[in-house]
């Protein structure tokens, strides 16, 4: 019998949701909430700031504290979730590696509405300009194992409904056997 899935990623480009779904996910299924946002160094910011797509090696050390953190809020025997772009397999399996049987919720949507939506924001240092590059990054997570892909445009309660009844499933004892 596997273990329950004690962490889960909702993953995504720029504007689709990850924050608000995570929130709203960990609240539901009694979860550590982890902002991804937050554990950019300074430098990424600015670079995000000044309208510079990020490279693999500006991600690199981000990552490695993601995962890092995910590993402490598991080993302490908590749920998490992480809002984390996520956008390269590598990147995600950079993850596994600290937490073998994750999951990840992958919110989809178009270009257009993820342009909209980052236009829209405040109070973030993500430009508008930057997402086609999130867009041209993107390796969707088809084929992985223990992913849920999820309509971004979906009103936020659908989303998380899904995402949480995916999660309960997924987590029941037994349940990837």
């Amino acid at each position: 019998m596997q273990d329950p899935m004690r962490a889960t990623v909702v993953m995504g480009v720029s504007g689709c949701g990850k924050s608000s779904v995570a929130s709203a996910l960990a609240k539901h299924i009694g979860a550590r909430m982890i902002e991804g946002d937050t554990y950019h160094p300074p430098q990424n910011v600015q670079k995000m700031q000044a309208g510079i797509p990020l490279t693999d090696a500006d991600r690199q050390g981000w990552l490695e504290q993601l995962a890092a953190e995910l590993t402490r809020t598991v080993a302490a025997h908590e749920l998490a979730v992480l809002a984390c772009s996520a956008l390269k397999r590598r990147y995600r399996d950079l993850l596994r590696t600290a937490v073998p049987e994750l999951g990840f919720v992958f919110l989809q949507l178009s270009p257009a509405a993820a342009t909209e939506r980052v236009k829209h924001r405040s109070s973030h240092f993500m430009p508008a300009t930057l997402v086609q590059s999130q867009f041209r990054d993107l390796e969707p997570p088809t084929d992985e194992p223990l992913v849920l892909t999820v309509d971004a445009c979906e009103p936020l309660h659908v989303v998380v409904e899904r995402a949480q009844a995916w999660w309960r499933t997924t987590s029941a004892p037994g349940a990837r056997t």
